[in-house]
């Protein structure tokens, strides 16, 4: 999936649109998708200036977008009904960062189902930065009516 397939599916748009591009998905159970980091993002003007590093929250959010997309197309909502739908995060576990990420990485997210029960999706993420782990969480989240 492209960018443009991705914001059919997920409402998030510019500057807090985190996945470039969906490179692998397994209905049910896997997405692997990434992000190149950029110097031009606005998050570095202030995290840090001297020493750009991409905000963990930021990571953690990206996860969360590429679960987003597995949960939508898993399900096989519609895409004329996913404008109706909003994916809420229930909690964040096991949060750990492993290695600065920085402007000129590219971040991919590999995501992985542990539970579904209907509209609820339980994931472990992973990121990576040329195949090192740089960050990882176990998120929990649902799928709801705006």
């Amino acid at each position: 999936m492209n960018v443009i397939d991705i914001q059919k599916v997920l409402p998030h748009r510019f500057p807090f649109l985190l996945v470039d591009r969906v490179t692998l998905l397994e209905e049910g159970k896997f997405i692997e998708a990434y992000k190149n980091v950029s110097i031009s993002e606005g998050v570095f003007q202030g995290h840090f200036p001297e020493r750009p590093i991409y905000p963990g929250v930021m990571i953690i959010e990206g996860m969360a977008q590429a679960g987003g997309i597995l949960a939508f197309k898993s399900l096989k909502i519609p895409t004329s009904e996913i404008e109706n739908k909003v994916v809420y995060f229930m909690s964040i576990d096991k949060a750990k960062f492993r290695s600065p990420v920085v402007p000129g990485d590219r971040l991919v997210y590999r995501l992985s189902v542990l539970k579904n029960r209907g509209h609820i999706w339980q994931l472990k993420g992973e990121a990576f930065v040329e195949e090192k782990l740089v960050a990882e969480a176990e998120l929990k989240a649902m799928i709801a009516d705006k």
